[in-house]
């Protein structure tokens, strides 16, 4: 858990389609996407954290990299690791792996990383952090994430 390159240890480089069972099937890995609920009040201090669209994105290039579909988001803050949001489409056999950006991202998303890793890996679904560089954050930038999530009532989506 210590790298930067995966949350569970297992490389991220594995290929775009995994067996499914028959002989010689393919299937294409269902990736559900971990972002940090952060209050926009903390947006000067650490703005890549509160720019929930941001992480989901980096975590939908990342899963493309692979050859991977993103079919599933979520955004939670301090959930705990056995929450039934985080394992409702994994119960259901819609989710070969979780993605977050970030080690930093996951501490902030869950209440246990530890906890949650291990019980992916009892279920024996990976967890992988995309590893990629966070956006460098102006001020203009900062404006943009404010307005999008001060001004979602007002029918403002950030576009």
């Amino acid at each position: 858990m210590g790298d930067d390159d995966s949350a569970s240890g297992t490389p991220g480089g594995r290929g775009a389609a995994e067996p499914c069972g028959g002989a010689g099937e393919q299937r294409t890995l269902r990736v559900t996407a971990i972002a940090s609920l952060t209050p926009l009040e903390e947006l000067d201090e650490d703005p890549f954290l509160v720019d929930s669209r941001s992480q989901h994105a980096m975590c939908a290039r990342w899963a493309a990299e692979q050859g991977y579909v993103v079919t599933g988001e979520l955004l939670v803050h301090g959930l705990r690791p056995d929450h039934s949001a985080l394992w409702a489409d994994a119960d259901a056999g819609l989710v070969d792996l979780f993605v977050a950006p970030s080690r930093r991202v996951l501490e902030r998303a869950l209440r246990s990383v530890d906890d949650f890793t291990a019980e992916c890996a009892r279920r024996g679904i990976r967890v992988e952090t995309a590893g990629l560089a966070e956006p460098r954050y102006n001020q203009q930038m900062k404006a943009r994430v404010h307005r999008r999530l001060s001004m979602p009532t007002a029918g403002y989506d950030g576009r």
